[in-house]
């Protein structure tokens, strides 16, 4: 009985399992084969991709797959971000996502004596169709300058009996760029993996990179369930269609051989065996020989093809041309088949034939037909990449004939030419006749110029000839420069009436076999001018809704194949005639390049065309350099002036509409670091080339520096000779306006270049210039000095002199590090008060430039660093012209090793004033004082006490550049001009939208968790000291705000704000310390929202229930006593002045008829018609920095800056 029921229970089981295997499909063994079997596509799951789509980006940890199996300890691929911050090696970002949060697979770093190697693997794969390809993008960067070596990156394909096939071998050039590029794998009828190796002796990390997989096209033909094949297509054994054309063509399209199995009576040579017939003797020395991938090398993957076309593999054979060892001798060499028969155009002879045209030792092919005479019928120009490419040719004569079969070898590095796969129709009959010698023809003309003066754009012959056929309409023959490079089943061919006289180029069948777009590319060009620009006319016709795409793109000879410059997508109309006319920028090319175009059409036949016709190429000479009225001095309301763009970085600038400083709904040029678009490191925007000369040069221009995680803005000097030096450069968050820079140049002994460029550090914010200038005569004082690169004027005397230095020149004595860029890079003024320098009562002093005396009270800014027992005395003078000097700053103790902020008040009657930094010495051992950040703010200094409204800017408070404490900044902005983050709808301090508040903002282009800290500065012990702040912070905000005390390195929590949700909220938090301490800001980025801080005011020595708790002191850092002195001495010159104005204005009133305009300027650009209403209320104060992250201190090797914030 128990028998009996468990038979019944495994016939039930049995029953269920085959009735699963019914529903579930995707339980059988087709997995990783190309084709969802499962309705979710789980059967496809980990194979190297990912579902659907047949993409892995790398985002999930599981990697699709993938795995690393390094062949050395010292070198492998790892999963890798970029990290928080630019990085001196590997990509600055991923390419999926595109920012520091996005993954990619890098190598680590290594340094051997020997070449190294690491291999990535792709999970087992089932057969692959012949159009499978896998686009992949791929970085490749020589960051260290040790070499990249000859293939620091290659794929092969690997086959169960343990064999691999090289197939991918991108060019060993250094680009900081993601790049994109196509792995053809081809017909594979077993089971497979990919593997792409690394190798190198010495490189650093993520230098070379892969992300961004896409397999294409890789499935075979799939059955059409209760349907025939239509019209024109064959049915296979496993029931896929397949087009009549792919029949008898040397490749299993099927996947069965179906295709290829009936094909008796065609002549085929797939080269295993022997040479079918085909004669390899040539008049040349240079000759086609017979081998195989084994053969040639399995060691170097840069020789031979990789793979026949036959087989797929390395053991398969092809007949195949290089230079030889010996050398190059002839640069051609052919083969030929037997005499054939004569033919007709009913029955023309068909050839097909696989090529594989690699690297730049790839001169080209042409088939020749040798009857009575010898006359090309088929030719493929250049280099096509690591694919063998099907090709068709028709041979029509009345004459018995041999086929010629000849290659062009150029003498460089690497590559070569294969051929596999010949088949010869029935139509093409052996012949017995004898050989008779052909007729050869002439020889082509020597080229009348050198290589690469051809199609530089330049007539350097008569008539032009070296221009003639460069694919510029213009000339007669320029059409014919066009080169059809397509290797898929679409290509392009030149359409002539000779009649009309009517050329142009269209899109029509072609013989390849991948389902690419077609192609068509120009010969060499170049180099070309800022000015370069491509026209022509094209029409996208037909009846159908949606004809196809066409393209353009630059494929340059040092950095490859370029991004998409142009593309139309759609129809133009749906008459024949219906054409459209573009221009397109070129721009400025320092090398040699290829314009290509592609085009891809949705269905081809005569209801629908794609044409080019009347294609030109305008102001492309690289010397032509388009006169601008304004020469460099621009603001971008109408063009780009005397500017450019640089075609050798990563990213553009853009011309910004309703946003400028001229006029605040104008123009300006950005670079916004928030677009999910961009992609790499720096953008640069290059001037035109300017003249030596002996005088020196001002630069003076508006920028933006906005946002939470924004990069970097240089100014660079580009020398004759491709030098670059840094004239200026800011970073960090500026705040949401304006700031106003002034850049000396220094006089130059050769022609120069100016460069503006955006290095992205970060991936959240905005750079933006407007208004530039640029004058032949020195600038003005600067309001701000951070000693990165010059002294700005300022000059020492007394006994021992002030030293401009940096943390690496520091010694036993000096800061390790700057202000302005808390790093060993930066610079400041130092002077070393050691008693054996610098004796007990000695004196030095360092002193500004004069500056033009004014009636408001100003206040001056600066940092300064006093270490070591008894370091002197640090006094702070204003110098009024041919009056004493008044004190307005003192300190003289051991601070630590910390920057501390110092100001003070100087008011200065209208005389104009020199600042004095003086030191007296204190006869202490390895001391010293330094000073870094002077910034001449137009506002009086706030008192210390006092509420910071921040509608002057941040007061006290800073930002800090240290990134062991943060990676972000807090910023500054208003909701009046914010127009990208989610901010209140006005500050605390006003109620109004004009209203200024610092805001933290969150969101998914910076990784979670990343802080940014606001410190206050030094403040002395307390035992109760009230903190009052106003935050705001909606529920949609997953960020955090902390408060914090900072002391002696340690971080105490005093506050940690919770959700508020509503309008602004006030705190009050008591703080007690017996140490100096400063108070932190702590915001903690999350995935969206924001936080935000307004009127921000500490009490020191008071606590928050108002009592006293700390002694009074009297004494202060800051002296203003000269400062009120002086105050009352311009109050008393104003009241003056104004008596005498109103005398004046009484007398001279009836004279005056009418207001006669102002001249304008002699040079640079004016600004006089935008000035703004001054009746106006000008609450919205433009920032008062005091801290370089917010004023805009930034990088070492700096000429002297003055930056200046406006409305």
């Amino acid at each position: 009985m128990l028998h009996l029921r468990s038979s019944g229970l495994f016939l039930l089981l049995s029953l269920q399992w085959a009735a699963g295997s019914q529903a579930n499909p995707c339980l059988s063994e087709q997995r990783c084969d190309f084709v969802c079997d499962c309705s979710d596509c789980s059967d496809e799951q980990d194979c190297g991709y990912r579902g659907k789509v047949f993409e892995c980006d790398f985002e999930d940890a599981g990697m699709c797959g993938w795995s690393s199996q390094s062949l050395d300890a010292e070198y492998s691929w790892e999963r890798r971000q970029s990290g928080d911050l630019l990085p001196d090696s590997g990509p600055s970002s991923d390419f999926t996502i595109g920012t520091a949060t996005g993954w990619f697979m890098g190598v680590s770093a290594v340094k051997t004596a020997f070449p190294s190697r690491t291999l990535l693997v792709s999970p087992e794969m089932k057969q692959s169709s012949p159009t499978c390809r896998l686009r992949l993008r791929y970085f490749l960067w020589d960051s260290g300058n040790t070499g990249l070596g000859s293939t620091p990156l290659w794929a092969s394909i690997y086959y169960p009996d343990s064999k691999e096939a090289v197939a991918w071998r991108p060019e060993a050039t250094s680009v900081r760029g993601w790049r994109e590029a196509t792995i053809f794998l081809g017909r594979i009828p077993t089971s497979f993996r990919i593997h792409l190796y690394s190798q190198r002796s010495e490189g650093r990390r993520d230098d070379v990179a892969i992300d961004q997989m896409e397999f294409l096209d890789c499935a075979l033909p799939l059955p059409l369930l209760g349907k025939e094949c239509p019209a024109g297509m064959m049915e296979c054994d496993r029931e896929g269609c397949v087009e009549e054309r792919q029949v008898c063509d040397g490749s299993d399209d099927c996947g069965d051989r179906t295709d290829e199995n009936k094909c008796d009576e065609y002549w085929r040579c797939d080269f295993e065996e022997d040479l079918c017939g085909w004669d390899l003797r040539s008049l040349s020395k240079l000759k086609w020989v017979r081998t195989s991938q084994e053969n040639i090398t399995m060691m170097d993957p840069l020789q031979g093809p990789g793979r026949d076309h036959s087989t797929n593999s390395a053991s398969g054979h092809f007949l195949y041309v290089t230079v030889p060892v010996g050398g190059l001798e002839n640069d051609w060499a052919a083969f030929q088949s037997p005499i054939l028969e004569p033919t007709n155009s009913s029955y023309p002879c068909k050839m097909v034939m696989y090529t594989h045209q690699f690297g730049p030792r790839s001169g080209g092919l042409t088939v020749l037909v040798a009857d009575r005479n010898i006359y090309p019928v088929w030719e493929r120009a250049g280099a096509l990449g690591d694919v063998w490419v099907k090709a068709e040719v028709e041979i029509v004569t009345n004459s018995t004939f041999q086929i010629v079969i000849m290659a062009a070898i150029r003498d460089f590095a690497y590559g070569g030419i294969a051929i596999d796969s010949i088949v010869l129709s029935p139509e093409c009959r052996l012949s017995s006749a004898n050989y008779s010698f052909a007729n050869f023809p002439k020889p082509p003309g020597h080229d009348c110029t050198e290589p690469d003066k051809m199609c530089d754009f330049h007539p350097d012959c008569s008539p032009a000839d070296d221009e003639a056929k460069c694919g510029d309409f213009s000339y007669a023959e320029g059409s014919s420069g066009w080169t059809d490079t397509s290797i898929g089943s679409q290509g392009w061919v030149l359409y002539e009436n000779f009649t009309t006289e009517e050329k142009y180029l269209y899109v029509t069948k072609a013989p390849g076999q991948q389902l690419t777009e077609a192609q068509t590319r120009t010969p060499l060009l170049g180099p070309s001018g800022p000015a370069c620009t491509l026209s022509f006319d094209f029409a996208l016709t037909g009846n159908p809704s949606h004809i196809g795409e066409l393209s353009v793109r630059v494929i340059d000879s040092m950095l490859g194949l370029q991004p998409k410059l142009w593309e139309f997508s759609g129809k133009t109309g749906t008459e024949e005639e219906a054409w459209k006319q573009v221009n397109i920028t070129i721009g400025a090319r320092k090398d040699r390049f290829q314009l290509a175009l592609e085009a891809q059409a949705v269905k081809l036949c005569p209801c629908s065309k794609i044409k080019v016709k009347n294609v030109h190429f305008i102001s492309c000479h690289a010397d032509y350099f388009p006169s601008s009225p304004t020469a460099l001095s621009c603001n971008f309301e109408n063009g780009l002036c005397g500017w450019y763009q640089d075609n050798s970085d990563n990213f553009d600038w853009t011309v910004l509409d309703g946003m400028d400083h001229t006029i605040g709904i104008g123009r300006s040029l950005a670079v916004d670091m928030w677009s999910s678009s961009l992609r790499g490191a720096f953008g640069r925007l290059l001037s035109y080339p300017q003249l030596a000369g002996s005088s020196d040069y001002c630069l003076s221009f508006f920028y933006k520096l906005y946002g939470p995680n924004i990069g970097t803005l240089n100014v660079k000097l580009l020398g004759n000779n491709g030098y670059e030096s840094i004239l200026w450069t800011r970073s960090g968050a500026h705040g949401n306006t304006w700031h106003e820079a002034h850049c000396p140049v220094p006089h130059q002994l050769t022609n120069f270049q100016l460069m503006f460029e955006a290095v992205r550090s970060g991936f959240d914010g905005r750079v933006a210039i407007d208004d530039v200038t640029f004058l032949a005569s020195p600038c003005t004082v600067p309001r701000m000095c951070s000693f990165e690169g010059q002294k700005c004027g300022f000059t020492s005397s007394g006994q021992v002199h002030w030293l401009h230095r940096n943390g690496h020149s520091a010694t036993t004595t000096g800061p390790k590090t700057d202000h302005t860029l808390e790093s060993e890079q930066g610079f400041y003024m130092m002077v070393n008060t050691d008693a054996t320098l610098f004796p007990s009562g000695s004196t030095t002093v360092l002193t500004s430039p004069v500056r033009q005396g004014t009636t408001k009270t100003e206040c001056v800014h600066f940092w300064y660093h006093m270490g070591g027992v008894n370091p002197g005395y640090l006094t702070v003078y204003v110098k009024p012209e041919k009056r004493a000097r008044v004190k307005i700053f003192f300190d003289s103790l051991n601070q630590g090793d910390v920057w501390r902020h110092g100001n003070g008040n100087i008011s200065s009657a209208l005389v104009d004033w020199q600042l004095e930094f003086e030191v007296v010495g204190a006869g202490g051992k390895g001391t010293h004082v330094a000073v870094d950040d002077i910034f001449f703010s137009s506002h009086p200094c706030e008192n210390r006490d006092s509420k910071c409204s921040l509608e002057t800017g941040l007061c006290s408070w800073s930002n800090t550049q240290n990134v062991k404490m943060d990676k972000l900044d807090w910023e500054l902005t208003s909701q009046e001009a914010e127009r990208h983050y989610s901010t209140p709808a006005g500050d605390h301090t006003l109620g109004t939208e004009k209203g200024h508040f610092l805001f933290f903002p969150s969101s998914n282009r910076t990784a979670a968790n990343q802080n940014a800290q606001l410190l206050s500065p030094h403040l002395p012990p307390t035992k109760g000291t009230c903190l009052k702040f106003w935050a705001y912070k909606p529920y949609s905000s997953d960020s955090q705000l902390k408060v914090w005390s900072l002391s002696g390195g340690r971080l105490q929590q005093l506050l940690v704000v919770g959700e508020l949700g509503g309008p602004w909220k006030r705190f009050d938090v008591n703080i007690t310390s017996t140490e100096e301490y400063q108070i932190v800001f702590e915001g903690i980025k999350g995935t969206s929202g924001v936080v935000a801080l307004d009127d921000i005011e500490y009490t020191v020595g008071v606590d928050c229930a108002n009592k006293v708790t700390d002694a009074v002191t009297t004494s202060s850092k800051r002296d203003n006593t000269g400062g009120i002195a002086a105050s009352v001495i311009v109050v008393l010159l104003l009241i003056g002045t104004m008596v005498a104005l109103l005398f004046y204005y009484l007398r001279t009133r009836q004279a005056v008829n009418a207001l006669l305009p102002s001249s304008p300027p002699a040079d640079g650009f004016s600004n006089e018609g935008y000035e703004p209403d001054l009746t106006q209320d000008h609450v919205k104060v433009p920032a008062v920095q005091n801290h370089p992250m917010a004023a805009g201190f930034n990088n070492p090797n700096v000429s002297v800056s003055a930056d200046v914030e406006v409305a």
